[in-house]
């Protein structure tokens, strides 16, 4: 697969075929092309904890919000839950100052899980307290985010922003999900 093939795959899944277990050693792979991917100052301050653990999976599931779009969803239903989390964390012992290389390695996983067949969806929303404390995490290590990853039963599909301006992504009668995204007209400024 191409790189603009994996970017283009690379969508936000959030309904899995949960018969689909997921093995440690390919989040230990996807973990792996994080930890070679560019870092700030070369820091490397991103940590991971890997989770294949059924009963480990549905506590971090009970601990994120699923689809802010999607307040009347209450988030995957049984038999389309994620199989794997991978949490980053930032290890303030060595930098506080990682935003950069969360987005990095977070990306260098994604694309690794596309390239298994396999998707993903990322999580800000999360009872970062309440996970961290069953996670026991000394202070150093804080919670960055949560991704859950599965093999995806649904289909997303790009559409153009509405005349409305209406970035929300929405989904149709048969669980078809719509990401509007800007045209390259809109984000090109200049050329020279």
């Amino acid at each position: 697969m191409s790189i603009k093939d994996l970017v283009y795959k690379n969508r936000t899944y959030r309904r899995f075929d949960q018969s689909h277990k997921i093995p440690m050693s390919v989040l230990e792979e996807l973990v792996d092309l994080a930890r070679v991917t560019s870092s700030g100052g070369n820091l490397q301050a991103i940590k991971f904890i890997l989770i294949t653990d059924e009963q480990m999976c549905q506590t971090v599931n009970d601990h994120i919000g699923w689809a802010g779009a999607l307040p009347e969803w209450p988030g995957p239903a049984e038999g389309e839950k994620p199989t794997a989390y991978i949490i980053t964390l930032r290890d303030d012992s060595i930098s506080k100052n990682t935003l950069w290389d969360l987005g990095l390695v977070t990306e260098a996983i994604l694309l690794g899980a596309v390239e298994k067949g396999l998707g993903a969806c990322q999580f800000g929303t999360i009872k970062y307290a309440e996970l961290s404390k069953i996670l026991e995490l000394p202070e150093t290590l804080v919670l960055t985010s949560v991704l859950a990853l599965g093999k995806p039963v649904e289909e997303v599909v790009l559409v153009d922003i509405p005349e409305s301006g209406n970035i929300n992504y929405y989904r149709d009668e048969n669980m078809v999900h719509y990401v509007p995204k800007r045209k390259m007209e809109d984000i090109v400024l200049k050329k020279f």
